[in-house]
């Protein structure tokens, strides 16, 4: 009888960690490209990367890297995402509605404010304000 090979207790490096944090924030932006219909250019646009390296993105062939400017846009596109989600309880197309309309607070709809850093911090924190007083 053979004896069991021991079990790698360790926990995870932290390049382990950061490897699977870049990778699972780089499927989240994508799956919300999907949901929201964005095109390579409309994402590109909202994460400060060209076409060509958004489609990488989308192919699996490229990850967000922690550190970089795209990740962080990245990370409020998902907190976006998933503060509209729990408005709109789920509903995409609703999600849709509410980005392409013209909003009064925000004086132009949602989806035209994405492309800049300030626009999309602008966006996150309103839905946020509006979900605190729910």
């Amino acid at each position: 009888m053979h004896p069991a090979p021991a079990m790698d207790t360790a926990p995870a490096s932290p390049t382990d960690t950061t490897a699977r944090e870049e990778q699972a924030l780089t499927r989240a932006v994508t799956k919300v490209a999907e949901f929201w219909a964005f095109g390579n250019e409309q994402l590109g646009e909202i994460l400060g990367l060209s076409d060509s390296t958004v489609s990488r993105l989308r192919n699996g062939r490229l990850t967000l890297k922690r550190g970089t400017k795209s990740f962080e846009l990245a990370q409020y596109l998902v907190r976006l995402f998933r503060s509209l989600d729990a408005l709109m309880g789920s509903d995409d197309a609703a999600a849709r509605s509410w980005l392409a309309t013209h909003n009064l607070d925000l004086q132009a709809a949602p989806i035209r404010l994405l492309g800049t850093v300030h626009g999309l911090v602008t966006v996150c924190d309103y839905v946020d304000a509006f979900r605190a007083r729910i």
